[in-house]
C-alpha cells in the first residue's frame, strides 16, 4: 500500500512538473475576474454557487493540462537540444511519449465534458477552444504571431468565466480577455528572449529571433501597453469603480517594473517573468472584488 501511494505521488509530481501546474494562477486570476463580474450583473452578488465555481476550476484545469501537455508533447525533440529545457520530464525519460498522448486525450475528453455540463454555449466552443490552445504549439513552427496565440489561450479564460455564468459573451469580457492577450503575449516576448539562439538554431519563429533583441523589446512594451488600454476599456463598460481602477493603476506599474527589470538584465527574466505576472491578475482580482463587495454595500445601504 505504501509503494502503491509512493508510486501515485510520484506520477502526480512528475505530470504537475510537466504541465507547470503553478502557473495556472497566470489565468486563474482572470476567470475569477470575469466570473464576478459576471455574477455582479447577473445576480447582484459576487458568488456564482458552488457548482459553477467547481465546475470552471474543472475546465480551467483540464483545459490547461491539455495544452500544456501537447505542447511538451510536440517540443520534446527540441527541447532536448536547449541546456534550459533539458530538464523536463518530458524529456528526460521520466514521461514517455504515450503516457503523455493519454494524459492529452484525457484531459481533452474532461474539458468537453465538463462543458457540457455547465451549459449548451460552452459545450458548443469545448472543441474550438481546445485548437486554439494546441494551436500555439503548432503555430511557433511557421509564424511569430505564436506570442498572440499563446495571448489567446489564455484570454480564453475570461471568456469561459462569464459564459459559464451568463451564458453569453458581453464586449466588456471581449475586451478583458484581449487584455490578457496582449498581457502574456508581452510577458513571452520577453521569456522568449532566453532562447533567441536557439530558436534560430531550430528555426522556430519567435519575435526575438526574427526581430532582434532591441525590436523585441518594444513589441513587449506596446502589447502591455495595449493591454493596460483594454482593460481601461473593461472597467468602462463593466461599470466598475475607483479601486478597480487603483487594481489596474497598480498592474500598470507592475508591468512596467518587468519591462525594467529586464531592460536592466535578462538575468532578471524568471523573476519578472514568475514573480510579477503572478501577482498581477490577483492584485487586480482582489481591487475588482473589493470594489464591487463596496458597491454592493452601499447599494444595500442606501
Amino acid at each position: 500500500m505504501t509503494s502503491t501511494w509512493h508510486k501515485l505521488r510520484l506520477t502526480i509530481s512528475r505530470f504537475s512538473e510537466l504541465v507547470a501546474f503553478e502557473h495556472t494562477i497566470f489565468s486563474a486570476s482572470f476567470i475569477l475576474i470575469a466570473m464576478c463580474v459576471a455574477s455582479l450583473e447577473t445576480n447582484a452578488s459576487l458568488w456564482v454557487g458552488w457548482g459553477t465555481f467547481l465546475l470552471c476550476a474543472l475546465a480551467l484545469i483540464s483545459a490547461r493540462n491539455f495544452a500544456m501537455g501537447f505542447n511538451r508533447f510536440c517540443d520534446r525533440d527540441i527541447d532536448k537540444r536547449n541546456a534550459r529545457t533539458s530538464k523536463r520530464p518530458s524529456v528526460d525519460g521520466r514521461i514517455s511519449s504515450q503516457a503523455m498522448i493519454a494524459f492529452c486525450v484525457f484531459n481533452a475528453i474532461l474539458f468537453i465534458a465538463t462543458s457540457y455540463a455547465i451549459n449548451s454555449l460552452a459545450f458548443a466552443l469545448s472543441v474550438p477552444f481546445l485548437l486554439i490552445l494546441g494551436g500555439y504549439s503548432l503555430m511557433k513552427r511557421f509564424s511569430s504571431l505564436a506570442h498572440l496565440v499563446l495571448g489567446i489561450s489564455l484570454g480564453l479564460a475570461p471568456i469561459a468565466g462569464v459564459i459559464a455564468v451568463q451564458g453569453a459573451v458581453p464586449l466588456w469580457s471581449v475586451l478583458l480577455a484581449f487584455g490578457v492577450m496582449f498581457w502574456v503575449a508581452g510577458f513571452d516576448v520577453l521569456y522568449s528572449l532566453q532562447d533567441i539562439q536557439i530558436d534560430k538554431k531550430e528555426g522556430l519563429f519567435s519575435i526575438p529571433s526574427r526581430f532582434g533583441v532591441e525590436k523585441a523589446l518594444w513589441f513587449s512594451r506596446a502589447f502591455h501597453v495595449l493591454a493596460v488600454v483594454l482593460w481601461c476599456g473593461f472597467l468602462y463598460l463593466a461599470g466598475l469603480g475607483a479601486l478597480a481602477w487603483f487594481g489596474v493603476g497598480i498592474s500598470a506599474g507592475m508591468l512596467v517594473y518587468e519591462q525594467y527589470l529586464v531592460h536592466k538584465n535578462f538575468a532578471n527574466i524568471p523573476r519578472a517573468f514568475f514573480t510579477t505576472n503572478g501577482y498581477l491578475g490577483f492584485v487586480l482580482l482582489v481591487c475588482i472584488v473589493l470594489d464591487s463587495t463596496y458597491s454592493l454595500l452601499v447599494g444595500k445601504a442606501g
